[in-house]
């Protein structure tokens, strides 16, 4: 009975995209994707095979594992909340994300020396999807989105933290693996996409009187000032005709035996 609450996809998708993952780094261990293949290089055309394949692809199994879970459940928020626009947030923001980041300066923040990198990882999506669920219900002003905004703020709020380079909190002996530039691509991804999407995807109920052809009685002045002029003529209204069981209690008795 549970289960039947929430939608089918809400389970299957982020259930494929772990499948991909998982099914991605295998490959990877076993000798395909070497090197940058399959990366994001900043502003080098052989690195925008990336905007496909980086998301899937991760360095190590701590990386993979940090990944897995955050993009499980942030996309069977989307999914479950947002059913009708899922799928184009979901596609738009991958590739919006991927090029985004292709397009960012790889700069060193401590030496401000350009550093080209292999830029991997699902990372970026995990940003595109928390701040697009968080920001649309802000957006929308809806109550039941807004919980799911503070369920995930709550949560994935400590993610701001990544959009800023992990020099600017620690003294590091060399520069931080970690991508920020994906970080922040997928943040501004996913709040442009809250902004644009704002008015799609939302079940609005519309009650019956704001149709233009309902009629009130009680906006008709003319049908008010004869209601107080003419009382007497309420005084009788007629009844639906109340039955009396004792009248059937001969027949209820036969249908008993």
């Amino acid at each position: 009975m549970f289960l039947k609450t929430f939608h089918l996809r809400s389970f299957l998708v982020p259930i494929a995209m772990l499948a991909l993952m998982w099914i991605f780094f295998l490959l990877q261990n076993l000798g395909f994707f070497g090197g940058c293949n399959g990366a994001i290089i900043p502003l080098v055309p052989e690195g925008l095979s990336g905007v496909i394949f980086a998301p899937l692809l991760h360095g190590s199994l701590d990386h993979i594992l940090g990944n897995s879970m955050p993009i499980a459940i942030l996309l069977f928020l989307l999914f479950e909340f947002y059913p009708k626009i899922a799928f184009k947030i979901f596609m738009i923001g991958w590739i919006a994300c991927g090029l985004l980041v292709w397009m960012l300066p790889p700069i060193d923040i401590t030496t401000g020396q350009w550093n080209y990198s292999c830029i991997i990882g699902a990372s970026g999506l995990v940003y595109m999807l928390a701040f697009f669920i968080f920001f649309s219900g802000v957006f929308r002003w809806n109550m039941k989105l807004l919980t799911v905004s503070l369920v995930v703020a709550l949560y994935y709020g400590s993610l701001i933290w990544g959009i800023f380079p992990e020099e600017f909190f620690s003294n590091l002996s060399e520069p931080s693996r970690i991508s920020w530039q994906s970080h922040l691509a997928g943040s501004i991804t996913g709040i442009i996409l809250a902004l644009i999407f704002r008015k799609q995807g939302d079940k609005k109920i519309k009650y019956i009187w704001e149709y233009p052809e309902y009629y009130n009685e009680r906006d008709d002045k003319m049908w008010q000032e004869y209601i107080v002029n003419h009382p007497e003529d309420f005084d009788e209204l007629p009844q639906l005709k109340q039955h009396n069981i004792w009248e059937y209690l001969d027949e209820i008795r036969k249908n008993e035996k």
